[in-house]
Formats: structure tokens, sequence, C-alpha cells
């Protein structure tokens, strides 16, 4: 019978489904009858669920209403219902929207009830379990539809609601920002007007509950607040009265009058077509009043406005002119700037100009760029007749490049009117500009920057999109734009922080930074420019106009919180005495926004920093002195601890040695500031050989060590983890008697006269890491340690089953362990000897990124390559398949050298990467590294070649794998080609677990009479190397027995040389190599075999080679992308 009645009641309900009804629950964790049935007995629709009772068995309860309490039939059949609560409620279960208003604690549900007693309805109550916003009050409505009839609430203690109405809402929250609520409904019983919390969550708001009070950001920045009374978060709110057109259920309404300052003062037609494609959003009853600052900066005759024909497609027609300020310098020196205005899509880009005759070299470099972006071709090119257009150089290139060079006639600059009507408009918002924030002249060249960024993101009146969208093909955003000129304080970086003090310094934002997401600031403290991150705009500031303070308080439309700081009285500094502690503005960080213009894929992570202080004074009197001071103490600390020297009186006789301070900001692979350090040295050069030392030698780990460390780990499968020894040549004991003076700044008072007498090594001394190594050395080796035969600073351990290997490089340490456990026992044994810094699993060696790969390790230099061509100005240049050009001749240069010092520093800088992790470009860089004392211009070709292959192999990384595991070389030569070279080249290469761990390309250093014999040279040198690599396995533990490396030559005649013991007299000035091979072969130490030249991985390393060799060649030398 229960069934019975509860189908028969379904069908009822589902009958009549016109209705809606809102409902609004109160659910308490008390055991009153009235509330249980809410939320666990009945399902939607009230339909009856079933439960278990305490004895198991299965029950069924009847319907309960939910206005009486009682059973037998629901509310809207129920007859003790009020006469203004009589909607129809019969309604599909399934499209019943709800507002829960749900507390779990019973006190906190009374405080709810008895609240909702006392009648305000001008308060908004926050509340984050409610679905809908409720409106009680007529006339907070902006728009107000009629609901449909029947609709209701119901509230939590059996009442219900009426719903006559739903529409809009604005509130004016006391921090001047303005809420628009969408879809409010409108329930004059209620006593007060609710928010709803997960609304507002839905469009980016962000709700966060403290103990007394409520506060509401979005994307950082502060929208409202609230405070609780009577149990309940009350958001502050001011009269609104205004009308708006909002979409969302929520939203920050910003007035045109900020847009048109944040837009660089353009025309209010511009924003509100902005507005209308749906990229801002602002007010429609704003009205756009006339700009004052416009009206003066703006102000020209009507111009005569000719009709031309306009282009189809990018690229067709580029419009160009020069734009001159005469005697008015920018900050960076620059007294033009030349425009180029694409004719389909009027997107413009500008460049700066010391002299006029740089007019041609920005076209190039503009042409070069726009082509490669867009993939297509300028057509032609429309310029006046000026001097710096009509050179013999552009007519000669355009002519080369099939581009059509057209000029207006003589003083007719209207056939040149697209750029001069664009070089007006710059100028025009250039001057609002600097009008506005009352910024000196010379800050013309940011400003007219500024506004070229802000031209291309505003729509033309002839196009129905911006040009950013038609240039780049989707619509830019503009959430970020700022006010020019206006005040900026930008927070300092994590390594600059500091408990005490201020966490910003103040600055002025002068625009967008570049091919980088990022905002460009002037720093207030000594006028230098900036890029950086985590700033909080003040946009009605303006540090250099001095009217900014009654600007602010009569522009009663703009918004006054543009920023998390809402007044100007919060940014005045406190009268409490701190420390100054200035981080300056030369530096550069990454500024990221999300999706700002779709640019984050070029965002640069890279450091301007200001140079290390050369003396104690600079340090201590520069912007950071504070972590210069805290960077001295550390020093002096680790001095003190390791009791390096004592106090005494000089012996007649005696003379002191300086010292000095050395200051350095060490840098993260990144180019991010990892740390300040200081340096108390020795002025070594002062000491006398055979008085103040004598031997001065130090091994140091080679690179080739680490590499096949590496590959041994990652065939084993080893850990590897990091160590730093700090202040590591501290902890040599000295042999010899030496006295240092005082240190400067630290000269103790009333022993002014004393000395350092040296207990330990400092740094500066010549025989410091010599007596650093022999301390570690006799450390590790009482310790069961045992030291390779083949590499003195590789030491390592069995302990059982496990072992560890320790690879020492100055202070800096690799270990590479079987397990965790030996590698943390390791670690307390070293910082039970030493003070050392656990650096965790090893990331950044000698410059050398360490990643850990699903099958091994992988060694990358790819920071250092984009170091490489930032530093040289390579980053734009288009990449190249191959590092050097086969077809290139080379000859020594017998004229006057071409810049010879930048040619050494590139090779310097290529050589290094060279050496560590790219043999792909051995060759190409002991070629040119020949020419270092007298570049030309073909040598300079050839090095800018090598810089764009970079470019184009950037991600390549030097791969190790579990497999093979197995030592095998490869050699080749290249005898002399030309007659400009006496010698041949030699290369080798050898690899283990699929990556090259040591390789060499160099000229021979005895001259070879033919192709066999050179081909000899370079098998014997490759022999040396093959017998160094087995011994240095042959000492790691689980390598097992030694065997053959088999070593691969492409030369049939020098393999059958090798293994012919008779010994021939044509060959006497090579017979010490011959019998050096021999003996090699006989003792087992390697195995001849031929390989094809196609096949022979040294081949690139001794000539130039096709893309297909290289590429080839590279993957078998272990060079892939990062996966």
């Amino acid at each position: 019978m229960r069934t019975e009645e509860a189908n028969r009641l379904k069908d009822k309900e589902l009958s009549n489904p016109s209705s809606n009804s809102f409902k609004a629950n109160l659910v308490e964790s008390s055991s009153k009858d009235r509330f249980q049935n809410k939320g666990k007995k009945f399902q939607k629709g009230g339909q009856q669920k079933t439960f278990k009772n305490n004895d198991g068995k299965i029950q069924k309860n009847k319907v309960t209403c939910y206005c009486c309490g009682k059973t037998g039939h629901k509310a809207y059949q129920c007859y003790q219902r009020k006469d203004q609560q009589k909607p129809n409620h019969k309604q599909h279960a399934q499209t019943t929207p709800q507002v829960n208003l749900a507390e779990t604690e019973e006190v906190i549900a009374a405080v709810v009830v008895e609240a909702n007693l006392v009648e305000n309805k001008s308060d908004w109550i926050l509340d984050t379990g409610a679905s809908k916003h409720f409106c009680s009050n007529k006339e907070l409505f902006q728009e107000l539809k009629e609901a449909a009839d029947g609709e209701c609430v119901y509230m939590g203690n059996s009442a219900t609601a009426g719903v006559l109405g739903k529409g809009k809402v604005l509130l004016k929250l006391t921090s001047g920002k303005t809420l628009a609520l969408q879809d409010v409904l409108y329930v004059p019983s209620l006593r007060r007007n609710l928010i709803s919390g997960s609304l507002l969550n839905k469009v980016g708001l962000k709700i966060v509950l403290e103990a007394d009070k409520v506060i509401i950001t979005k994307n950082g920045d502060f929208i409202g607040k609230g405070y609780l009374a009577d149990g309940l978060f009350v958001l502050n709110t001011m009269p609104f009265v205004s009308n708006k057109s909002i979409s969302n259920s929520a939203y920050i309404v910003e007035s045109v009058n900020i847009w048109h300052g944040r837009l660089g003062h353009v025309n209010f037609d511009s924003v509100k077509r902005l507005k209308s494609m749906n990229l801002i959003d602002i007010s429609e009853a704003d009205k756009c009043s006339k700009c004052s600052v416009c009206v003066e900066s703006k102000f020209v005759r009507k111009p005569f406005k000719p009709v031309t024909q306009r282009c189809t497609e990018l690229l067709e027609l580029i419009h160009s002119d020069l734009a001159d300020f005469k005697n008015t310098l920018s900050k960076g020196g620059k007294r033009y700037y030349i425009s180029f205005v694409d004719d389909y899509s009027r997107y413009t880009k500008i460049y700066l100009l010391r002299n006029k005759d740089e007019a041609t070299e920005m076209f190039l470099k503009y042409k070069c760029e726009v082509e490669n972006q867009l993939d297509k071709k300028i057509k032609r090119l429309r310029t006046d007749r000026g001097g710096e257009y009509c050179t013999n150089f552009l007519k000669d290139f355009c002519e080369k490049n099939g581009i059509i060079h057209e000029t207006s006639a003589p003083y007719t600059p209207q056939q040149n009117g697209i750029a001069e009507r664009k070089n007006r408009t710059l100028k025009e918002m250039m001057n609002a500009m600097l009008l506005s924030s009352g910024m000196p002249d010379n800050m013309w060249g940011e400003a007219v920057l500024s506004a070229c960024y802000i031209l291309n993101r505003v729509p033309h009146k002839k196009l129905d999109k911006t040009p950013y969208e038609l240039w780049k093909g989707f619509a830019p955003n503009l959430s970020y734009l700022k006010v020019w000129g206006c005040l900026a304080k930008v927070a300092y970086p994590d390594f600059r922080k500091s408990n005490i003090g201020p966490k910003t310094f103040d600055c002025v934002f002068i625009g967008y930074a570049q091919n980088s997401a990022a905002y460009r600031f002037m720093c207030l403290l000594d006028n230098s420019f900036c890029e950086a991150r985590n700033a909080e705009f003040f946009e009605l500031i303006f540090p250099f106009n001095k009217m900014h303070d009654s600007l602010a308080e009569t522009s009663n439309n703009l918004d006054t919180s543009s920023s998390s700081i809402t007044t100007i009285d919060e940014i005045r500094r406190s009268k409490r005495q701190r420390i100054e502690r200035s981080f300056g503005p030369d530096f550069l960080t990454a500024f990221i926004v999300q999706d700002l213009d779709r640019i984050n894929d070029h965002v640069v992570s890279a450091y301007l920093v200001e140079e290390d202080p050369k003396t104690y004074v600079e340090a201590i009197t520069s912007i950071d002195s504070g972590f210069w001071k805290e960077a001295i103490k550390n020093e002096l600390d680790s001095i003190m601890t390791n009791h390096t020297w004592d106090l005494v009186d000089l012996p007649i006789g005696s003379k002191p040695i300086k010292c000095k301070w050395i200051f350095k900001k060490k840098i993260k692979p990144d180019g991010s500031i990892d740390k300040f350090k200081a340096r108390l040295v020795v002025v070594g050069y002062t000491q006398k050989e055979g008085i103040d030392y004598f031997d001065t030698y130090s091994p140091v780990t080679k690179i080739a060590t680490i590499r096949t460390l590496v590959a041994i780990s990652a065939i084993n499968g080893l850990m590897i983890h990091q160590m730093d020894v700090k202040t590591a040549f501290l902890n040599g004991d000295l042999e010899e008697e030496i006295y240092m003076e005082q240190p400067e700044g630290f000269i103790v008072p009333g022993l002014e006269r004393k000395v350092c007498k040296l207990r330990k090594s400092l740094y500066g001394l010549k025989q410091a890491p010599k007596q650093w190594y022999e301390k570690f050395d006799r450390s590790l080796l009482s310790n069961g340690y045992k030291t390779n035969a083949s590499d003195t600073c590789v030491y390592t351990k069995l302990c059982g089953c496990d072992f560890v290997i320790i690879c020492l490089y100055v202070d800096d340490m690799l270990i590479f362990g079987s397990n965790l456990q030996v590698i943390n026992e390791t670690k307390s044994f070293l910082n039970s000897q030493f003070d050392m810094k656990d650096l965790g699993e090893a990331d950044v060696i000698l410059g050398v990124k360490i990643r850990k790969t699903e099958n091994g390790f992988s060694l990358c230099q790819s920071h250092y390559i984009e170091k490489i061509l930032k530093k040289f100005g390579c980053h734009d240049e288009i990449p190249v398949r191959t590092p050097y050009d086969p077809s290139a001749c080379l000859k020594k240069n017998k004229g006057d050298s071409v810049s010879q010092a930048d040619y050494a520093k590139i090779i310097g800088s290529v050589m290094f990467l060279m050496n560590y992790t790219r043999p792909d470009i051995a060759y190409a860089v002991s070629r040119l590294s020949r020419y270092t004392h007298n570049p030309n211009k073909d040598h300079w070709d050839a090095l800018r070649r090598l810089l764009r292959y970079l470019k184009g192999t950037m991600n390549l990384c030097l791969h190790f794998n579990k497999y093979p595991a197995v030592l095998e070389g490869f050699c080749d030569a290249n005898w002399v080609t030309d007659n400009d070279e006496v010698s041949s080249t030699s290369g080798y290469v050898f690899t283990l677990g699929g990556g090259a761990i040591s390789w060499k390309s160099a000229k021979q250093t005895c001259i070879a009479r033919s192709t066999m014999e050179s081909e000899f040279i370079a098998l014997e040198l490759a022999g040396q190397e093959a017998e160094w690599l087995r011994n240095l396995v042959g000492d790691v533990p689980l390598w097992g027995s030694s065997v053959p490396v088999s070593l691969h030559c492409d030369s049939q005649a020098a393999i059958g040389i090798a293994k012919n013991y008779a010994y021939n007299g044509k060959r006497r000035h090579i017979r010490i190599r011959h019998g050096a091979v021999k003996e090699l072969l006989k003792g087992g130490i390697i195995s001849l075999e031929y390989v094809r030249s196609e096949r022979n991985l040294a081949d690139p390393l001794t000539k130039g080679l096709t893309r297909r060799i290289i590429l080839e060649t590279s993957r078998a030398m272990g060079l892939k992308p990062l996966e």
C-alpha cells in the first residue's frame, strides 16, 4: 500500500511541471524531528527513500510536509500555508534549482534564524552556501523582470517565501569597486539580502574568510571586504544609482575614464569599440566627457583625407616615415624614430634611432623579422623622398629582393598619408601621456613605444578588428594594461627579501617590455630602468606630476582602487627608523602574465645586475649593502670557526702580505641571482717563492671523468647527489709561516699594530688549493676510500654489497651511490669532517644541468646557449642545419683584424660548450679558433654560422642510457687539403651508455706526408685516450673484468700498419707512435675494427659534412632533445 501511495503522489507531481521553486535548506545537527527528513530520507521531488532500521529490516517512511511537519501530504497540499505564499509548487524533480544555506553546528544555525528576524534590507550577507543571490529591497534593482508564477523559496524553518522577480543589482563597495550581481531573486518577505559565495567563485572572485572579516579579491587585486556582525559576514557597501549591463552573475566594473588613461589617451570611440568587441568591460552609463589633456596635446587642423585603395593581405604594402624630435634626446640618447605600417592590418612597428643613417638598417631588421613571422614577403614599400630612404644601398636591396619602392612626389607628404597620420597619432598619444603623467620630455622614447604597443591593440576606424588580431590571428588581452607614468611599487625578488624593512621599492610605470611578458619601470631612486614582476600599481598617482593629488580628488569617475592598496594614506612611509634596503632597479626578471597576448612562449628569464663591488667601501655603500654585509659576516664566521689566524706582533725582518675583499653574485643557470658571496683573499702575487710557498699544484677532475661516471650511473641505475664545501680553502693546514695584515673594516680596536699569523690557508694563497686537496685526500683515505689511479679526484668505497663514488672538483663534489642509505652515510661522514652544504640530488655541476630521464641521465646546457646568443646579438638569427659549411675555404688573414676581441670572446664561450656537452661542434670550434689572433670577415661569417646552428639545436642534450653498456671509440683524420695548412686534423670520440664521454678535434703536432700517416697519428692519439678511459672505469666497482676497448677506424691501411710488427724505414718519423699502438694491441688494451666512413662517429670531428651525416652522427653520440 505504501508503494502504491508513493507512486500515486509521484504521478500527481509530474502532471504539474510548470512551476519552479527555490529551496533554502537549513540543516541542524540536533535531533529535532522536523529537520530529520531533509537530505536523509527523501530524494528530490518528495519521493520516498528506503533505509534499514536498527533491526536490519527495510522500511519506508511516509511523505512529510515541509510546512507543518506532518505526514501524509506534501508542502504544496498543505492547508496551513499563508496567503502570500500560495504559488503553484508542482514541478519536475530534475528542474528544481536549489539554494543551500547549510550549517552543521546548532548554535550557528540558531544565530542564522535569529538574525533573519532582524529586518535590515540595505545590508548584504555573504553566504558561502547559497547558490543564488536574494534581495528583498526592490529599490536596489537596476533591472527587474517579473518572475514566473509559482516560484518560491523554501526556508529552513519550514516556511516558504515567494519569488516576485528576477533582475540585476549593482553594489558600490567601500573600496570604490562596483560589484554587479546578475539573476538576483526578488523575495520581499526576506529580512536580509544574500550574496551567493559560489557564484562569486564561478566568475573568478576569491573569498577569504577570517576570524572577524571576509576579504574578496580577484587575480590578487583587492575588491572588497566585510565584517562579522551577529554571526554573519556583512559586506561593506555604499549607495549606488548607476545602471550597467553585465552578462556575468558577478563582475567588477571599470569606468571609461580609467580605460581611457590605460589605453594611452586613445580616442573614446576606440574605447567603446573595444567594449563592443568584449575586450574590456566599462560602464555604458559613463559618459565620455572631453579630456583636457587630449584637447591640449592633440589640437590640430582638420586634415585632408585622400581616398586610397586598401590592400587585401599582409605585407602587400608597407608605409614608412621618420619622425624627428630635433634637439630633444630620449633617455637613451635617441633623436628619431622610424615607423613601419602594414596597409592591410595597420599593425605598426617602430624603432628608435640615433641618426637618420640607421633607417636602412632598421628596414632590413624589420623585413627579416616580419617575413620570418608571417612566412610572407614584402611586396611594396612606400616612403617619402627623404635622404634616409633614397640611398643606393636601399635601392639595390629592394631591386635584389623584388620589392617595389614607391616614393611620394616632391613636397607632397599627403601621398604618404598612412605613415604620416600614424606618426601624428603616435606623437599625440605620446604627448598626452607625458602631460598627464608629468614625466620629463626626455622620456618620449618610452612613451612612444608604449603608444605604439597600445595602438596596435585598439581598433582602427576602418577595421572591424584590432590591428593586433589581423596581424597575429587572435584577439589581444587588455586586462594587464596600466596608466602610463603612474606610481608602481615593485617587489623585491625572493633572494633579496628580508623580514625587516620594506618589501618593495618605488618606481614609475613606463611601458611594456618588447618580446617579453614584462612591465618596464623607472626607479625613483636613481632614474634607471628595470623590468620586474609582482608590482602594485596606483593608477591615479603620478610621482612626476605635482598636481596628481588634486587630480585624484576631482576625478570622481575614475576607479580609485586599481591596486590592492585602497587609499593614498596607506603608501605614506612610516616614521619609524629602519635600515634602508633599496634594491635598485638594474635587474630583469620574468613577469609572467597568463595569456599575455600569447607571448608567454617567449618569456626570457635574465637579470641585468649591477656590477659587483670592487672594494670593501663600494660594497658597504652600494644599494645592496645589506646583502653584502650579511655575506661578509658569514665569511668571517667561517674564518673564526676554523681558527684561521692568531693576532700576534710582527717579527722583526718579516713583512706581512696584504689581503682584500672579493665580492661576487652567484648566478643560477636560469640567470637569476643565487646568493651574494664575499670572500677574504690574500694578495697572492706578493708572496715569494721559496719563502712564503713551495709547491702549488693541486689536481682537479676532468669533465670526461664526470661524463663517464654519469654514464656508469645510467647503466647501473645509480643515484647522483651533490654537496658543496663551505670555504674549502680554509681547511688546509699551512706548513709555512705567513703573516697577513688585518682585513679592511675589521681591524680590532687597540690592536691596530697586530698582524694575523695564518694557521690555515686562505683563498689567494698560492699553496691554498694544494693544502685543501691534501687535507681532503687524507680524510677520505683514512676512512677506507680508495683513490682512482686514472683520476686522483675520484674516490670509491665498498660497503658490503653497496658502494659509493665521490668525484671532487675543487669544492664541488658529486656522490654516486647504489642506494640512498649509503649516500646518506657518506654525507654524514663528510659533514663530520668539513663544513658542508647538502644540495640533494644533483642539479647543476660546473654550469651543466643534470637531468634524470626515464632510462638514465642527460647533460644539458641549453640555458648557456641562450645566454651566448643574447650576449652576442644572435638570438634572432635564422637557424642553420650544420655547424660548418663544407664548401667554406678559410684562409689566414693577412690584412687588418676585424673585431678580434669580440671574436675571441665568442670562441671562448663556444669552446666551453664544446668541451662539456656538444661534440658535434668540436671541429667547427677547433677550426675557427685557429684564426682568433687575426680574424677577417670570412671568419666572422663562419663563426656566426656556428651560432646560428646552436640556435637551431639549442634543445639538444647529451643522453646516457642503460644500453649499450660497452666502451667503444672512433677515430679519424683529415689530411691537409689546402696550401694554407701544413698540419692534418685528428678527431676521436668514445661512447658509453649510448652517449659520448670523451672527444677531441685538434691539429696534429707533426706533419703527415700521406692520408695513411695522418690516420695512424689519429689512431695513436685515440689509443692513448682509450687506455686512460679503460683504467678509469676499471677502478669503478661493478664494472667487472676489463676487456679491450673496441677502436673503430675507417682506414684499412692504418689498421694494417698497426697490426704489422715489421719496421719500415719510410715511417721512421712515426716509429714511436707505431710502437705505442703495437703495445696497446699486444697488451689487450684496444682492438682495432674497420668502419665505413659514413658510420664513423669521428668523421664530423675532422671536417665539415652534410646535414644528413651531422644529424645521424649526433644522434649516435647521444645528442637528442630532452623529452
